[in-house]
């Protein structure tokens, strides 16, 4: 399993952020890009670059054979799939090591048994992870109906095969169920290409709690705490922290306890994040699996020391992970981190706005960590994901991050396009973010 050269299928301030893990473990690093990325940092900090098609994702980004091409011109060994795009794709993992690369993730197996919502609540019962009380795949409005008479409403009807809020439909009676039913096949199948669907008991005020694990797959663990991530418009993330203020320690170490058993139990290897709800009494519910490296994933780098990326590529190469056993499985934390999440977008309309570039100032100063792949005179191509950089602030407690947090955004600058930094703005000095009363209906309290 030992390699040098690592191919990074993916782009932006993710196979920014992989290249500089490879470079501090000594490893060559292979970018690739579409014709739209040409000029993009991770294409110009990369040992190699290779040109794998035009701007869509699909004959690009997702475009396997061509990634697989582009690692066997350049003689790379490894691939790391970042996230998005194939980094969940168990095929792509399946295709990797029939070619003879090392996919740097979890097993095939393992992204299919956590892939599919439906199946990984089955699994979670099985493990004794806490669930939301929920139905089985939905044969019909009829059965969703039925199901939803038995749990009782609201209910959250779900895409069984992905997230992202796409077919995610909240339903307060029967007659909504009824007309959201067609709707959110339909956007199963479109993003999904599986038109299964269940539903699950709402809450009305949740909070959305992560876990961080490694794993080795050989019996050892590290649960990397929690993050918080309930700052969320149309299910899409915007803040994250950690650790999360609505948690106990008690409850921590307990959820610590039962995910390293489940971990062992199914032998998962590497890194990977079991999202929860929190409801307004406090108790947790398993949510689903994410088995890759997640966008926020800076925020639990501050508070434990642990580069998680390197520890990926280290599993990868048969190395295992470089911390010693761990009390209940949970590495100590230490001090509190906040991410904002710098989009090109209109801050209002939430409109994307791609375009060029005329000036970058990012922040610096004590406390603060920038992950971008942006600089003054780049393009922002329209094609993919409106994500520009991630401002991370630390502190020994959350006022001191939270100020120094405040202090980045408002030291940032980006012209020529619009960004999403004045709503980080209202957001972070909004008296409940202060407070820490936070949930996924946060934003609704902005105006």
């Amino acid at each position: 399993m030992t390699f040098q050269k690592v191919l990074i299928a993916n782009r932006g301030e993710i196979a920014l952020r992989v290249i500089r893990a490879c470079r501090e473990l000594g490893l060559s690093t292979v970018a690739v890009h579409s014709t739209a990325d040409e000029q993009a940092l991770h294409v110009r900090l990369a040992d190699e670059a290779v040109c794998i098609g035009p701007p869509p994702a699909t004959e690009s980004y997702l475009n396997i054979p061509q990634l697989i091409a582009a690692a066997e011109v350049t003689g790379a060994e490894a691939v790391h799939p970042g996230y998005g795009f194939l980094s969940e794709n168990a095929e792509f993992a399946e295709i990797c090591a029939q070619c003879g690369l090392t996919f740097v993730g979890p097993k095939p197996e393992h992204m299919g048994m956590w892939g599919d919502k439906v199946r990984a609540r089955a699994l979670a019962k099985r493990l004794g992870l806490p669930l939301m009380e929920g139905s089985a795949v939905l044969e019909d409005e009829g059965h969703a109906i039925q199901e939803a008479d038995r749990i009782g409403y609201p209910v959250m009807l779900k895409a069984s095969g992905g997230g992202g809020g796409r077919g995610m439909k909240i339903c307060r009676n029967a007659e909504q169920l009824e007309a959201a039913f067609p709707q959110a096949r339909a956007e199963a199948v479109a993003g999904f290409k599986n038109p299964d669907l269940f539903i699950e008991r709402f809450v009305e005020e949740p909070r959305h709690i992560e876990f961080q694990v490694l794993c080795d797959g050989e019996g050892g663990v590290w649960v990397l705490g929690e993050r918080e991530c309930s700052i969320q418009r149309r299910h899409q993330k915007l803040v994250e922290e950690a650790p999360s203020v609505a948690m106990t320690d008690e409850l921590r170490r307990a959820t610590a306890r039962t995910i390293g058993e489940a971990m062992r139990d199914t032998g998962y290897v590497s890194a990977g994040t079991l999202e929860f709800l929190m409801d307004e009494k406090g108790n947790l519910a398993f949510l689903e699996m994410n088995t890759r490296i997640q966008v926020e994933h800076p925020v639990t780098e501050e508070i434990t020391g642990v580069d998680l990326v390197m520890e990926q590529l280290r599993i990868a190469r048969g190395e295992g992970v470089s911390l010693g056993p761990m009390e209940d499985d949970l590495v100590p934390l230490d001090g509190w981190a906040i991410e904002v999440r710098v989009n090109a977008e209109d801050p209002e309309t939430f409109a994307p706005w791609p375009g060029l570039i005329d000036e970058l100032h990012v922040p610096g100063g004590p406390g603060v960590r920038v992950d971008g792949g942006i600089y003054g005179g780049f393009r922002v191509p329209g094609a993919y994901d409106s994500l520009l950089m991630k401002l991370i602030a630390m502190g020994p407690d959350r006022a001191t991050a939270l100020r120094r947090l405040q202090r980045a955004v408002d030291e940032t600058l980006i012209s020529g396009i619009r960004t999403n930094l004045p709503l980080h703005r209202r957001i972070l000095a909004h008296p409940d973010f202060a407070s820490g009363a936070l949930s996924t209906r946060f934003l609704s309290r902005l105006d």
